[in-house]
C-alpha cells in the first residue's frame, strides 16, 4: 500500500513539474515571438498533459496572438486614432495612411473553441473567462463580448465567486474583484461612444442587479442608458435607489442633479447640486456644481 501511494504521489510531482516546464518554454517562445517553438511545446503539452488549464490559455494565447493581422489602409475620410495625412500639391489633405489590427476569424475560432474547452473543464478560472471576453472586446464582437459577461455574472451565483486564476490560484477577494472587471467592460462598451452599445450595457447592468442589487456602479450604469437616450425618468430612477444606499456619494449625487436639469426640473437640480457641494471631496466637482446652480437660478 505504501508503494502504491509513493508511486501515486511521485506521479503527480512528475505531472506538474512537466506541466511547469512546458508553462516556461511556451512563455520564453512568445516573448521571442517564435511561434514554430510555440506550436511544437504546445503539441507535446497536450500529449503529456492534455487536461492541463495552463495548456487550454496557452493554447488560446497562441491562436489569439497568431489571428491579430496589421493591415495599412487609405482613406479620404480621417480615421479614429493616429493616421498619416497624405497632402496634394496645393497642401491640403487629399487623404489619410492608417494601421488597423484584424483578426483572422478561422484562426481566432479556433482560440475561442481551446479557451471553451477550458471554461468548461474548470468553470471556477475567471482568466479563462476574462481572456475570451478581452479577446471579443478586442475584435469588436461586442454581442458575444456582452453575452459572455452575462454567462459570468449568471454562473457567480452558482460558485458564490469563489473564482481561481493562474494556476488554480484562489482570488481571495473574488466578488469585489469581479465586479470591478464588470465595470470596466461597461466603461468599455461606453467608450465606444456608439449608442447602439448602450442597449449592451442596460442589459449586463441588469444582469448584475438580478443578483446584487445594491452595486451602486451597475445603478448607475444604467441610469446612464436612459439619460443619453433622453429618457429621464427611467435614467434618474434607479440613482435614487443609489442614493438611498449611499446618500454621500458625490458622484451619484452630480448624476441625479444632471437628469433632472436635463429633464428642465430645475428646483430638484438646485437641490442636488446643493449636496455635491456639501458631501463630494473634490475642488472641482464642486466648482462645476456652482456653476450650474448659477445658471439654473
Amino acid at each position: 500500500m505504501k508503494q502504491t501511494i509513493t508511486l501515486i504521489i511521485f506521479l503527480a510531482l512528475t505531472s506538474l513539474c512537466s506541466a511547469q516546464t512546458f508553462q516556461a518554454d511556451f512563455n520564453r517562445y512568445c516573448q521571442e515571438n517564435d511561434t514554430l517553438k510555440q506550436r511544437e511545446t504546445l503539441l507535446k503539452w497536450e500529449k503529456a498533459n492534455p487536461k492541463d488549464p495552463e495548456l487550454f490559455t496557452s493554447y488560446f494565447n497562441y491562436y489569439f496572438l497568431k489571428s491579430r493581422e496589421e493591415v495599412v489602409s487609405l482613406t479620404t475620410t480621417q480615421p479614429k486614432g493616429e493616421s498619416l495625412v497624405l497632402s496634394d500639391n496645393t497642401n491640403k489633405a487629399a487623404g489619410y495612411m492608417a494601421s488597423e489590427v484584424v483578426f483572422n476569424s478561422s484562426t481566432f475560432k479556433k482560440g475561442l473553441e481551446k479557451i471553451d474547452e477550458g471554461i468548461k473543464l474548470y468553470p471556477d478560472r475567471l482568466d479563462m473567462r476574462f481572456g475570451k471576453i478581452y479577446a471579443l472586446g478586442q475584435a469588436g464582437d461586442w454581442q458575444n463580448f456582452t453575452d459572455e459577461i452575462v454567462t459570468a455574472i449568471q454562473y457567480s451565483k452558482e460558485n458564490h465567486n469563489q473564482w481561481t486564476w493562474t494556476n488554480n490560484e484562489k482570488r481571495p477577494d473574488g466578488k469585489d474583484f469581479f465586479l470591478s472587471s464588470l465595470q470596466n467592460y461597461q466603461l468599455q462598451l461606453y467608450n465606444t461612444g456608439d449608442d447602439e452599445l448602450l442597449i449592451n450595457m442596460r442589459t449586463i447592468a441588469t444582469e448584475i442587479l438580478k443578483l446584487y442589487p445594491d452595486h451602486i456602479e451597475s445603478l448607475s450604469n444604467l441610469s446612464v442608458t436612459y439619460l443619453l437616450t433622453g429618457e429621464h425618468d427611467k435614467g434618474i430612477a434607479p440613482l435614487l435607489q443609489a442614493e438611498k444606499l449611499n446618500p454621500k456619494d458625490a458622484i451619484v449625487l452630480a448624476n441625479i442633479a444632471q437628469g433632472y436639469r436635463l429633464k428642465g426640473d430645475k428646483k430638484k437640480a438646485i437641490e442636488y447640486y446643493d449636496k455635491v457641494i456639501r458631501y463630494a471631496d473634490d475642488a472641482e466637482m464642486i466648482s462645476v456644481s456652482k456653476r450650474h446652480i448659477e445658471k439654473l437660478k
